[in-house]
C-alpha cells in the first residue's frame, strides 16, 4: 500500500496540521481539544492496533484517584503539595471524561472503593487507619466533601471475604466499562471532525525544514507538529524518556449466582485491585512478584502471577464459591519515578504526553487536554 498511494491519496489522507500517534484516552482528548480550540484545524490519529492498543481497553475500568496506602507512598515521593495537585488533576481528569462522554455513555457507577487488610498487615492498617483525616483533609477542597475516607470494617461480612480484619471506604470511588467509554470516545473524536487511521504502525518520526515526516507501514504522513501518547510504548520513538512498562495481567470470572460484591477493591498496596463486572468478578495485577519480569511492553501471562490470582479469588474474594476462569488478558502501564505525566516538547516540533503511572482513567483526559493546549499553542 506504502508504495502504490496516488496523487490525490497523498494529498488528501497523508497531510495534517497535527499527527497524534495513539489512539487511547491520552490521544483522543488530545485530538478533541484541539478541533474544539480550531475547527479548521485538521487532526489525523494514528493507531498501530485494530483497536486501541495500550491500556485504555484493557484496564480494570477503576474511576479511582488513590487508596491509602497508595496515597502514603505517593506523598513520600513528591511531597504533600505534589499529592494534592496530583489528586487534582486525577479528579478533574475523571470530571472531564464524565462531562464530555454522560455517565450512562460509559457505564459509570458510583459503588464506592475499599482497601482491604489481613491480620499480618495490621502496621500497614493502622498506619492507614491514622493517615485518614490527614487525607480527608487533603483532598476536601478538591472533591469539595467532608469525610471521603472512612473505617468499613462493618461492611467485611457483607461481602463474603475470608481472612480479612480491616477495611477501609472511599465513598467517591466509581468504576466504568472501559469498553464502552472507548466506543464512545472514539465517536465523539470523530464527531469533531478527528480522523483515526487503525492499523497504521509509525516506526520513525523525522523533523526537517520545520515540518515533521511520520514515517509508518501505510506510507508517509506529512504534519506541521506530532504528539506522541504511546505512553509505555514511547521509548520505541522517543528513545531515552523517563517511562518504564508495567504488564498487568487481568482475569474474569464465570458468572456468579447472588455475587455480593460490589464496588472497587484494593489489596497489597494498590498491587492487587478487583471489581464485580456484569456478576462476575474482575482481578488483576500481581506485578509485585515479579517487577523485572513485568517491565515489558509484550502481552502475555506467566504462572506466577496467574496462580497468585487463582489463589486470592478462592481463598480470600470467593470463598467457598465455585467459579471458573473465563477470561484472560494483559495491559501495558507507564510508570515512572515521577508520579506526574510527561506533557512536553521533546524535540522541535515533536511533543508527547505520556506516564500515567496506573491512573490512566482517572488522569488520561486532564493529560490529553494539555497536550492539546501545548500543541495548539505552539501551532
Amino acid at each position: 500500500m506504502a508504495h502504490n498511494l496516488s496523487y490525490w491519496e497523498k494529498q488528501s489522507f497523508f497531510t495534517a496540521d497535527v499527527v497524534i500517534i495513539g489512539s487511547g484516552i491520552v490521544g483522543l482528548n488530545a485530538a478533541i481539544t484541539l478541533k474544539q480550540k480550531s475547527s479548521k484545524l485538521s487532526v489525523v490519529v494514528l493507531e498501530r492496533g485494530f483497536l486501541p492498543s495500550g491500556a485504555s481497553t484493557k484496564n480494570a475500568g477503576f474511576a479511582c484517584f488513590g487508596s491509602i496506602s497508595e496515597l502514603i507512598e505517593q506523598e513520600q515521593v513528591c511531597g504533600t503539595d505534589g499529592l494534592h495537585n496530583l489528586i487534582g488533576k486525577r479528579w478533574n481528569g475523571l470530571k472531564k471524561l464524565r462531562n464530555l462522554l454522560g455517565d450512562k455513555t460509559i457505564g459509570f457507577e458510583n459503588y464506592g472503593g475499599f482497601e482491604l487488610f489481613k491480620p499480618q498487615e495490621h502496621n500497614l492498617a493502622n498506619v492507614c487507619v491514622s493517615k485518614l483525616s490527614h487525607y480527608n483533609k487533603l483532598i476536601e477542597d478538591i472533591v469539595q466533601e467532608t469525610n471521603v475516607y472512612t473505617e468499613a470494617n462493618q461492611s467485611i461480612d457483607s461481602f463474603g471475604f475470608r481472612g480479612i480484619d480491616i477495611l477501609l471506604n472511599n465513598k467517591l470511588e466509581s468504576q466504568i466499562n472501559t469498553g464502552m467509554m472507548m466506543k464512545a470516545l472514539i465517536e465523539k473524536a470523530q464527531s469533531v471532525g478527528v480522523t483515526i487511521y487503525n492499523n497504521c504502525q509509525v516506526n520513525e518520526i523525522i523533523e526537517e525544514n520545520n515540518r515533521v515526516f511520520v514515517l509508518t507501514n501505510q506510507g508517509k504522513f506529512y504534519a506541521k507538529k506530532v504528539l506522541i501518547t504511546t505512553n509505555a510504548f514511547v521509548n520505541e520513538l522517543l528513545p531515552n524518556t523517563a517511562v518504564l512498562p508495567g504488564r498487568g495481567q487481568v482475569v474474569v470470572t464465570s458468572p456468579i449466582k447472588n455475587l455480593k460484591i460490589k464496588g472497587t477493591f484494593h489489596y497489597d498496596k494498590g498491587y492487587y485491585y478487583f471489581r464485580n463486572i456484569d456478576d462476575r468478578i474482575l482481578l488483576g495485577g500481581g506485578r509485585n512478584l515479579d517487577f523485572k519480569t513485568e517491565e515489558t511492553t509484550e502481552f502475555g501471562e506467566t504462572d506466577l502471577v496467574q496462580k497468585s490470582l487463582h489463589q486470592l479469588l478462592k481463598e480470600v474474594i470467593l470463598p467457598n464459591t465455585n467459579f471458573t476462569i473465563e477470561h484472560k488478558w494483559s495491559g501495558i502501564m507507564a510508570f515512572g519515578k515521577q508520579l506526574t505525566p510527561i506533557i512536553e516538547e521533546a524535540k522541535p516540533n515533536i511533543f508527547c504526553a505520556v506516564r500515567c503511572n496506573g491512573m490512566g482513567i482517572a488522569i488520561g483526559s486532564q493529560t490529553g487536554e494539555e497536550a492539546g493546549d501545548m500543541v495548539f499553542e505552539r501551532l
